[in-house]
């Protein structure tokens, strides 16, 4: 059982942390455009960012902050453009954007990280952002959450945000986040940003090892559409304001702190998955009896983002033969006479056989889930064993849908 529940309050539930969401003008929509996030106090900054060769300038910008200086105080969000691929005049509009944030704020520049997200090789609007800076600190609110992850997404439906807390050293501590994400999700850190505070007391060696063992297992281990973005980015904060005693090494409670973590970072990836662009369903693959995590995980990822896959579950086609030829080419070694494929509580194949099933509840279980409560009962199981091995793995992904390819096609028209 969960040794933490679940509280309102977001990113700005932890002790300590304000935030804003504001309409600056960045998107022709009118929508809102950016985001800030705040801390009263310097924080322990970690983040975990994209593996794309073509980075955006945002993300260059927090991997020389955070190598230099692994605190920070403020995190601004700008959606509508993605500033990639925007050469010299991108890196200047970047650094320009964290010193206007931190004079507005009145903190070291050094202390600004930053996000964009919206269409690559686009430059942000910098009048429209010089403009926004003044307005998006001056609405700044503990009550800010809600705002923020609004005016962090794209294409997204529904905006994306959870807070936990638990008990370190008999005093509360929380962990909120929020994310955007729903199409371009493919991350081996799309766009898919992601942002996470904290009110513990832990060493910044010690938080970022955390961050990148809970993004391994949660928007490591999800896919959309088999894309990696030039934007991905996750940023965790933790501002020491729970004033518990530093977590300074391996421990009890720094193994709950992880754990926690984690939690929140899976919540936040199976919200994007199952808000994938077009999509009717989340799908869980789980993956047993591999020789390590590792595997166990590649295997599930794999299966989560086969487009066969992916298309039988919305047809609602039982079609199990498409799990097993994604399980097999997912580069990792197992006896096909070891293969056991479950569809819900729907046994398929059993040791490398396949099995008599009832195809027509098999189709009502894929129906059901179309049409089931978010994140509660709209999740296809799929249930993979590939021999006697320890290792365990889980990814998310999402049914591929007609709306899909309408969505993605008309994006910047």
């Amino acid at each position: 059982m969960a040794d933490w529940q679940e509280i309102t309050g977001g990113i700005t539930a932890p002790r300590g942390y304000q935030a804003a969401g504001i309409t600056a003008g960045l998107k022709p929509s009118g929508l809102p455009d950016l985001a800030l996030i705040f801390s009263e106090v310097e924080a322990i900054a970690a983040g975990v960012f994209t593996t794309s060769q073509v980075k955006a300038a945002c993300v260059e910008y927090c991997r020389q902050r955070l190598q230099a200086k692994q605190s920070a105080r403020a995190i601004l969000c700008n959606a509508g453009q993605a500033n990639a691929a925007t050469g010299t005049q991108g890196n200047l509009d970047t650094l320009e954007s964290a010193l206007a944030v931190a004079q507005a704020l009145n903190i070291a520049s050094e202390s600004v990280l930053l996000a964009s997200t919206g269409v690559i090789g686009q430059r942000i609007k910098m009048d429209a952002l010089r403009s926004g800076i003044p307005k998006v600190v001056a609405a700044l609110s503990a009550t800010g959450s809600d705002a923020a992850a609004g005016a962090i997404i794209t294409t997204d439906l529904v905006t994306k945000s959870i807070a936990l807390e638990t008990t370190i050293s008999d005093r509360p501590v929380r962990i909120g986040g929020i994310a955007k994400g729903s199409g371009m999700i493919h991350p081996n850190m799309a766009t898919m940003l992601a942002f996470v505070t904290c009110d513990a007391v832990v060493s910044p060696h010690l938080w970022q090892q955390m961050l990148t063992r809970a993004t391994d297992r949660s928007f490591n281990s999800i896919t959309v559409d088999g894309d990696t973005s030039t934007n991905d980015s996750l940023i965790a904060l933790a501002n020491g304001q729970s004033r518990t005693p530093a977590i300074i090494e391996w421990g009890a409670e720094a193994e709950k702190l992880e754990a926690m973590l984690t939690a929140v970072c899976q919540h936040l990836a199976k919200a994007i998955a199952r808000d994938g662009e077009g999509a009717t369903c989340l799908i869980e693959v789980e993956v047993t009896g591999a020789h390590e995590e590792l595997s166990a995980r590649q295997i599930a990822k794999t299966i989560a983002g086969s487009s066969l896959v992916k298309s039988a579950i919305f047809g609602r086609d039982p079609n199990w033969g498409r799990i097993a030829a994604a399980a097999g080419r997912a580069g990792v070694p197992f006896e096909q006479e070891n293969l056991q494929i479950k569809l819900g509580n729907f046994l398929m194949l059993e040791n490398g056989q396949p099995l008599q099933f009832d195809r027509g509840a098999a189709s009502a279980y894929l129906k059901k889930a179309a049409t089931g409560a978010y994140l509660q009962q709209d999740t296809v199981l799929i249930s993979v064993n590939v021999g006697n091995g320890h290792g365990v793995g889980k990814a998310w992904g999402c049914d591929l849908s007609y709306d899909y390819v309408k969505i993605n096609a008309e994006y910047t028209t």
